[in-house]
């Protein structure tokens, strides 16, 4: 947040960036003098190498923004969590497509746009990791630099297998342009290619540090989650050239998953569960980088830059705020049937297969979990908490005038009150200095859950659904939202599981669970690919949602294709040939 608070301070260098067709850039230590010339010997200096590095951590901030957002949030309204938002169709018109699944072209920008961001990005990586190489590898602050740069590594080529699949992994040391040039999508089989992931966060699990002194830089518990993960992907195998369906479910793939999700490892670095969920989503200093957070883009301001580094990869989520900011971008809209999803039953637990006929509203007399007030601001409570800002069903709250409805997402924005402190009016748009998470203590337990529910020890995974359902109850006692039933005259309930079930009953419960917990936190669509469940799932809540959300009239999810993005037009035509297109006939 703020430069004295030992982080990371993401500026300094600038790494020269991969070019459409993933082109080397061979002579970026002669070519970059940002501040002072480095010799090629000090370059391999420790107490020099983090003046190179430094710009692969810049470029989790510098390189994304608003419509390309390193949260993936742009792509997560793909799911039945959340609607595009904004101020019509026409106003991030294939973003709009791509929420429909009709009308998506590959030509469309947008996919262009996230893939060279990315690419840029790794290329600071591997930049950093050539210089890296030709250090003193006995040196131990060598060694923990390299294990650092290969975690960076293993986030872009997550993130863009997530999107793509069929991705070029820039994963060689002193790449030429031939070999850039050169680089085919097709290099590695699917299961082959998260391996590939896998392989930097081994590496990188067996150097890192239990704790470090610059946050923002992974630990041994941040390797071990984000192994966890990737395990997690990895187990769903999709190898069929055919088809994106899940064909089989690797158990040894899933032991992994418990292996690194033994909760040891985080309970003895301290991590663990916030007493209040919101705290998590804070920009003050006393709560960002808190016992839940295992690894987080950092952020910051009064860094000697024009706005800070702040965070503008959310800016388009800011909402018609009164008197705020009356014209908000007004996009990544959480959807009704996400709000309904948070009703209990008499028992306060989900509705797990018979949602209502109606919507939830304020004032109604169903139960609901609290931690729906914690991720969508919903009209009848205060927007970020504070009751001068009390959101309602008018054309003030909405830049769309009520067609994408009037819910807000609340876990990337900050209470205006605190605007010029941590909130600042950019350009006539609206940054934030607060951090992103990118693995927390409570998505750490569920998966360890969902991988022993695969492996049939379901009783021990459902000890651990409850500890999560246990933190959400204790929300109405002990949270920003305790004093909402008697403020605004909601009803919480939040019961535990303590029947025995079958596995399949064990894996609705876990699904339901993460998508509780995680919602708004661009998880949604991609576990639904994982699992298999996305045409099913997004088929049902178009049909549901058409009813009343006029503008998904039309929609239509087509398996086996609209599961991954297409290769931008642009690099299957700069590709000479290396590249192949997803199935789906795009």
């Amino acid at each position: 947040m703020i430069t004295n608070m030992n982080k990371i301070l993401f500026a300094g260098l600038v790494g020269c960036a991969l070019t459409a067709t993933l082109t080397s850039c061979s002579n970026f230590l002669e070519e970059q003098v940002p501040q002072a010339t480095l010799t090629q010997d000090e370059v391999k200096d420790p107490k020099y190498i983090d003046n190179v590095i430094i710009s692969a951590y810049a470029g989790l901030v510098t390189i994304e923004d608003m419509n390309a957002s390193f949260s993936l949030w742009n792509y997560d309204t793909r799911s039945d969590d959340a609607y595009v938002g904004g101020a019509e169709f026409s106003d991030g018109e294939p973003f709009h497509r791509l929420e429909k699944g009709v009308g998506i072209l590959t030509t469309d920008w947008n996919f262009g746009s996230i893939w060279g961001k990315l690419y840029n990005y790794l290329s600071r990586v591997s930049l950093s990791l050539d210089v890296l190489a030709a250090a003193d590898q006995n040196n131990a602050t060598i060694q923990q630099r390299t294990a650092e740069m290969k975690f960076l590594r293993a986030y872009g080529h997550f993130q863009l297998k997530r999107l793509f699949k069929k991705i070029p992994f820039v994963n060689k040391l002193n790449m030429t342009e031939d070999d850039y040039n050169n680089l085919k999508n097709t290099e590695y089989t699917n299961d082959e290619g998260w391996q590939q992931i896998i392989n930097d966060l081994e590496d990188a699990y067996k150097v890192l540090p239990t704790a470090q002194a610059d946050k923002g830089r992974p630990t041994k518990a941040a390797a071990a989650a984000f192994l966890a993960k990737v395990y997690l992907y990895k187990a769903y195998h999709q190898d069929d050239a055919k088809s994106h369906k899940v064909t089989s479910i690797n158990s040894d793939e899933l032991q992994k998953v418990v292996e690194y999700t033994n909760l040891a490892l985080y309970t003895s670095a301290g991590y663990g569960l916030e007493t209040d969920m919101h705290n998590n989503f804070r920009p003050e200093e006393q709560y960002e980088n808190g016992k839940e957070v295992i690894w987080g883009i950092q952020y910051s301001k009064n860094d000697g830059t024009t706005w800070g580094n702040l965070n503008f990869s959310n800016r388009l989520i800011v909402p018609c705020i009164p008197k705020v900011h009356d014209s908000g971008n007004d996009f990544y809209k959480p959807s009704h049937n996400l709000v309904d999803a948070y009703r209990t039953n008499s028992n306060g637990l989900p509705h797990l297969d018979d949602f209502a006929a109606t919507d939830y509203y304020v004032g109604s007399n169903e139960t609901v979990d609290p931690r729906l007030f914690i991720t969508v601001g919903v009209p009848g409570t205060p927007y970020m908490y504070n009751p001068s800002y009390m959101m309602n069903e008018s054309n003030v709250w909405s830049r769309s005038g009520g067609t994408y409805g009037y819910f807000v997402s609340l876990k990337q924005n900050v209470d205006p009150a605190y605007t010029d402190i941590y909130l600042f009016n950019c350009d006539n748009q609206w940054a934030s200095s607060m951090n992103r998470i990118v693995f927390r203590y409570a998505d750490v337990l569920l998966m360890r859950a969902e991988a022993m529910i695969q492996l049939g020890q379901i009783s021990e995974a459902i000890t651990l659904i409850n500890q999560v359902r246990d933190r959400a109850a204790g929300l109405a006692k002990n949270s920003v939202v305790a004093n909402y039933p008697s403020k605004y005259g909601v009803h919480y309930a939040v019961g535990k599981y303590k029947d025995s079930y079958s596995k399949d009953e064990a894996m609705k419960i876990v699904k339901m669970e993460r998508r509780l917990e995680l919602a708004m936190e661009s998880e949604r669509f991609f576990d639904l690919v994982r699992w298999g469940d996305a045409a099913t799932v997004i088929n049902k809540f178009y049909t549901d949602e058409s009813r009343t959300m006029n503008f998904l009239s039309g929609s239509m999810f087509t398996a086996d294709k609209n599961e991954y993005l297409p290769i931008p037009h642009e690099q299957i035509a700069a590709s000479n040939g290396n590249y192949e297109q997803n199935i789906g006939q795009w």
